[in-house]
């Protein structure tokens, strides 16, 4: 069987629990490249037992991060590459449909793919799945620089934001599962630091232009205006309605039936509407004057270089990493800033 001519980024940092699931669904892609942060739950032994090539990626603390580094680092044999989380899996009709794309020749510049979430080993069929920017054509695709370096929880990974792409986009029609295979512990982890990074961009208006500057859905020409103004509008007024987590449950429960998911779905769009609650809660506190956010450690001013030590010649490696405070309702302790692959 011929290989997809499409170059997979896998971006990990201790990511054992779920690589082995993952990569046995990117077989038939020519290659891939596993992007690891300093590892030590045995991830690079298990990324070169599948035949990944194994990158070592250490960040300096400054733009490019992660995902744009990739894009100007990585020796790709192929332009067109598709970035997949550990946690996620790409269904069997999800791979075809990439193969046939390829070998019709794309139309696109990037196309957006479905996150179908998988609760407690039940996929589910309703409610609010993410989508985002995945396969694209690298020379019409960039990861912005965005003004939140200030900001410790993201780290060394791009935002919620999707990259800039000239020309149009598509969507496909088969969605990838996203499965954690991760202790629950971890998704909250992950999500209070997502939550702090945003309510750090909502309170000074930096969330408006990322809306602003996002590609289209993937609709198809010629109603994508309609559709992009539509969906940046949909933004606009959400990050101004009050009630956002309600609404954020009763959209994902009933006016998206996840209600039909069962328990699952109701667990679904309670983690949503937790999230945003978690949001809006540190967006007050930070409204109570200067300092207010220092209750939550990881989003601050400045952090401290650490030096790290790497092979002479390693070109895939810089010289520093950042340490950072455990964040707001974390018992970790202070670790390096490599979070998770999985951005949600």
């Amino acid at each position: 069987m011929t290989a997809i001519p499409v170059s997979v980024v896998v971006m990990t940092r201790n990511e054992a629990a779920n690589l082995p699931q993952c990569l046995p669904s990117l077989t038939r892609f020519a290659e891939c490249f596993v992007v690891d942060s300093g590892s030590d739950d045995g991830t690079p032994d298990i990324a070169r037992s599948h035949g990944a090539r194994l990158i070592a990626f250490r960040w300096n603390g400054r733009y490019p991060k992660k995902k744009q580094w990739c894009l100007d680092t990585l020796p790709f044999a192929h332009d067109w590459v598709l970035f997949v989380d550990a946690d996620e899996r790409l269904t069997a009709e999800l791979v075809e449909e990439i193969a046939r794309l390829m070998a019709a020749g794309p139309a696109c510049a990037a196309y957006w793919i479905d996150g179908r979430p998988v609760v407690r080993g039940r996929r589910l069929r309703f409610g609010c799945w993410n989508r985002k920017l995945a396969l694209l054509d690298r020379r019409r695709a960039r990861f912005p620089d965005q003004p939140d370096l200030d900001i410790a929880a993201m780290w060394e990974v791009e935002g919620h934001y999707q990259p800039q792409v000239s020309g149009t986009t598509g969507r496909l029609r088969h969605p990838m599962d996203h499965e954690d295979a991760k202790p629950l512990s971890a998704w909250f982890d992950r999500h209070n630091r997502y939550s702090d990074w945003e309510a750090a961009i909502r309170a000074d208006g930096r969330m408006e232009r990322l809306i602003t500057g996002e590609p289209d859905g993937g609709s198809s020409a010629p109603h994508s205006l309609r559709a992009l103004l539509g969906r940046r509008m949909q933004k606009r007024l959400f990050q101004r309605l009050p009630g956002r987590p309600l609404l954020a449950f009763l959209h994902a429960y009933v006016l998206r039936l996840g209600v039909l998911d069962g328990a699952a779905g109701l667990d679904h769009a309670l983690a949503r509407a937790f999230y945003y609650w978690q949001v809006g809660l540190k967006m007050r506190s930070a409204a109570m004057g200067p300092g207010a956010f220092d209750r939550f450690p990881s989003i601050r001013a400045a952090s401290e270089p650490v030096r790290t030590v790497r092979p002479a010649g390693d070109p895939y490696s810089s010289s520093s990493a950042i340490r950072s405070p455990p964040s707001a309702f974390s018992r970790s302790k202070v670790r390096l800033r490599t979070p998770g692959s999985s951005i949600r």
